[in-house]
Order: structure tokens, then sequence, then C-alpha cells
């Protein structure tokens, strides 16, 4: 019998493209989505979906055995822009959802956790230039501060208990299958929405602070070839640092108008500017690359190509 797989927080804009590429993979019936609310249709009526809240340890426990779940993927959590407003609400998500399949992986109840961190673990002080694997990490943000001492506990876990846990720290995700969860790299998705219904696009962040940004078809490569690697090759059991693109949002607006004339970029920064500037500029993972064989696949040229495809056929439907 295949092993089964849960994912909790299958909803969001990760969740739901892993969620349906593992189905691919492994088949319907193996891959069970939970999440707290019930989200896109194809998600829910491909194969099992369940209610869960991520914090209530009983109900992940019992989703578990009801499944005689193997593998979960645990990518429940509150974003950064969100978790600034709501930072206790945020804390308690992203900490308390961690330590209850922690605990479950110790009691032996699963066999192997992947857990999401991300760029935002770095701070000011960190080397804001091909940030190394090992480095400074003072995060300035309740996102970055969660997500720094759950690579903190995820590491505990294995040293103490043997528990094989395995982490990616993900840049800032494009897709437009799903929509933006609230995080601050969020612009790099609505401009191409706004660059096709309007030919403007006022941007949070200002014209020339770069992020390292990856296309989610490569973030869901790297979340699959992560989990199956051999266990001796997970070298990482904090998180491992994951590059994809940098660039700006002059940049990408400088590409978008190769494709529409008369596109124009203004920018107003608010809050989410401050959290940017305390991120990296770029990554460097060559851990990643010579642990698990990680290699990028999509430049920006490529983003901006797939992004302008992918929304003008979703506006073309919503208007039909």
């Amino acid at each position: 019998m295949p092993n089964k797989t849960l994912i909790i927080g299958a909803c969001g804009q990760i969740g739901t493209e892993l969620t349906m590429s593992l189905r691919e993979k492994h088949g319907n019936d193996n891959v069970i989505a939970s999440d707290i609310r019930k989200g896109d249709e194809e998600l829910t009526t491909s194969g099992p979906f369940e209610i869960v809240d991520a914090k209530d340890f009983t109900a992940v426990e019992n989703l578990i055995e009801k499944y005689q779940i193997k593998e979960v993927y645990l990518l429940a959590a509150m974003l950064s822009a969100t978790a600034e407003k709501y930072p206790m609400q945020a804390w308690d998500l992203n900490m308390n959802a961690l330590f209850n399949v922690l605990n479950l992986a110790k009691d032996k109840k699963i066999e192997k956790v992947f857990w999401p961190s991300s760029i935002a673990v770095f701070g000011p002080n960190t080397p804001s230039e091909n940030t190394p694997q090992k480095t400074l990490m003072d995060p300035t943000t309740v996102y970055g501060i969660s997500k720094l001492a759950g690579e903190r506990w995820c590491e505990y876990y294995h040293e103490k208990y043997g528990v094989d846990v395995r982490s990616i720290r993900y840049p800032g995700l494009i897709s437009y299958k799903t929509p933006p969860g609230g995080g601050t790299t969020d612009y790099a998705i609505e401009i191409f929405h706004e660059a096709l219904k309007a030919k403007k696009y006022t941007s949070f962040l200002s014209e020339n602070t770069g992020l390292p940004m990856m296309y989610m078809d490569d973030a869901i490569r790297a979340t699959i070839a992560i989990m199956k690697a051999p266990e001796k090759n997970i070298k990482v059991r904090s998180s491992y640092n994951l590059a994809g693109v940098s660039f700006t949002p002059k940049d990408l607006a400088e590409i978008i108008k190769e494709k529409i004339p008369g596109f124009t970029l203004d920018c107003a920064p608010d809050f989410r500017q401050d959290i940017a500037e305390s991120w990296p500029s770029s990554i460097d993972d060559i851990q990643a690359q010579k642990d698990w064989g990680w290699k990028l696949r999509y430049n920006l040229e490529d983003i901006v190509g797939i992004m302008l495809d992918g929304v003008k056929k979703q506006l073309k439907e919503k208007k039909l």
C-alpha cells in the first residue's frame, strides 16, 4: 500500500499547487489535503479533504491515525505582512502548529516532516548580497522571529529525538494560479494583474528594492526533491537557503514594458518597505545544490512570460 501524505494548510498559495503536484505523482487518494477552511474547488474535490485547525493537537493526531499518514507537509502559517498586524495570533499559529507535528513525529506517529522557513529569518545585520547558509540572523518581524525559532526547534528535534524534519528557506514566491497570501513580496504577483487590466501599477515597495524571488513551479520542485532525497544527504536540519532570482520592482517593470507597451510603474512604499529592507537582496544556495541536487529552472524572462500568459487567460475566463 502506498504511503499516505498529509498537507496541513493546503488551501494557501504553496499548499494548493503542492497538493495537486503530489496527487499527480502519488495518486489522489494518497494525498490528504487539510486546512481551517475550504479553498480551491479542484483541490477539495480531487481527493480527500479535511477541515482541521493546525493548532489543535488532538484533531491533527486523529487525522494522522484516520489515514495512517507517513509524511506531513506543514504549510499553515501567518505570513510576514499579515503577522505584523496580528503578532500574537501569528506566533500562536506559526509555533504551536509546528510543535504539534514535531511531537507527533517524536512519538513515531509519522516518519517524515516538511516545514517551510523563509528569507525572513535574516535581518538588517545579515550580509545582504549572496547571503550564506550560515550567517548572522537577526529578524525584525514577527514572521521572521517565528521562523528562526522554528528552525532551531527543527534542528533540536532532529538532534535529540531523531525526527526526520526537512526545510527550505523560501524566497518570495510568484504564481498566477493562487492569490498572494499577505506577504512582503506580493507586489511581484499583483503587478501582472494590474499591468493587464490597467497598464499601470503602484508598488508598495520602492523601485530599487531588490529581493530574491522564485516561480512557484521551482519551489514545488524543490519541496518534493528535498523530501525524496536520501536521509543521509540532508546535512542541514535547520533550513536550506534557496536563492531563486533577484530583482527589483523596476527590473520587473522594464521587462513587462517590453511585452505591454505603455505600462507604467509608480511606487508608494508602505510598512512593507521596512520589512523588505531587512531581508537579503540575493542568496547563496550552494549547500542545497551539493546536498540534494537542487537546480533552478526559471529565470526572470521566463517568469514574466508565464505570468502574463497565465493571468491573461484567467482574466478572459472571468469575462466569459
